[in-house]
């Protein structure tokens, strides 16, 4: 607030900021770069200046309108789940310091230049903007799934989709953890996924065999993050239902298995582990492109195109 007219009226002053917006459900063409004004931190927020956003295949089923069932639309919206940047404003109570670098989910949208933190967590000088924005929701959301199934130390777990943000990272895990950790993946991701301490074989046709060859011993558990129509040789795969879950395949009911799905603010306090196994080099998020603020829409048609090799990140 600044000092106004001489009469001693106030007059406010907004800071107003680019973000990208759409006010009404489509493809990616409904994203338009706006200016808006910039938000201001309630208690326990902060706002920081965006120095990434992370793009989530749940930020184009809500533009799609495919979430308006559980997820109604109030336009305009700004998408975006998860940021990271520098603070700028902090709210009554908020964990951070004007100056500080944090990551984590934001309320109103990551798709700008300016955003608000829920709940910052600190980010290391070793962990860069892109990986910082982008292991927020994916991250919480493997640290979830392995809770929910319990799997433990000594056991095999099997990970359809290690190729992807959530299955490579719930693969990385499960490993620190001592857990014999199979995945299936594209052919060109066989020798990415096996350095990181997983033995991978080829999805498609013949993967139950290829499966069982890996896994002499047995599959205790499966993590299906891919949708590609496993669950059924899956739950043969371990004898139970119940040891099987998946966060990408809605047919899980007819199998018996459940389906994952939770908000951002579940797995809280997986966070700064994640970060911090990310800045110790124990867990690695491979980062396929970058893209102007501007170019969102080019972003969004690339992942559904399944272009992508990685997370695609904005830098506003």
């Amino acid at each position: 607030m600044s000092g106004g007219p001489a009469d001693g009226a106030l007059t406010w002053e907004f800071l107003m900021s680019k973000a990208i917006t759409f006010s009404e459900y489509g493809t990616p063409e409904v994203l338009r770069l706006s200016e808006v004004t910039a938000p201001e931190p309630g208690p326990g927020q902060v706002r920081i200046r965006v120095r990434a956003a992370s793009v989530n295949p749940l930020d184009m089923k809500i533009r799609s309108g495919l979430m308006a069932g559980a997820v109604p639309a109030r336009f305009p919206v700004i998408p975006g789940l998860d940021a990271a940047g520098v603070v700028e404003a902090v709210g009554e109570g908020a964990d951070a310091a004007v100056g500080d670098e944090v990551l984590g989910a934001t309320a109103g949208g990551s798709y700008r230049e300016h955003a608000l933190l829920e709940r910052p967590v600190a980010k290391p000088a070793a962990l860069s903007w892109e990986v910082a924005a982008s292991l927020v929701t994916v991250g919480r959301t493997a640290f979830r799934v392995l809770a929910q199934l319990g799997v433990r130390k000594g056991q095999t777990l099997l990970v359809h989709g290690a190729g992807g943000s959530v299955g490579v990272i719930a693969a990385q895990l499960a490993v620190t953890r001592g857990i014999t950790v199979i995945t299936t993946v594209g052919e060109h991701d066989i020798e990415r996924v096996t350095a990181l301490g997983a033995t991978a074989v080829r999805y498609g046709d013949g993967w139950v065999q290829r499966v069982r060859a890996a896994a002499p011993q047995g599959v205790d558990f499966v993590l299906d993050a891919s949708g590609a129509g496993v669950l059924a040789d899956s739950v043969a795969l371990t004898g139970d239902s119940a040891h099987v879950i998946t966060i990408a395949d809605m047919s899980a009911a007819q199998h018996g298995v459940r389906f994952s799905a939770g908000s951002a603010d579940q797995a809280e306090d997986a966070l700064p582990q994640l970060v911090e196994l990310a800045a110790d080099g124990m867990l690695t998020l491979p980062i396929w492109r970058t893209y102007p603020l501007g170019e969102a829409a080019t972003a969004h048609t690339d992942l559904e195109a399944h272009r992508n090799r990685g997370k695609a990140v904005l830098l506003p």
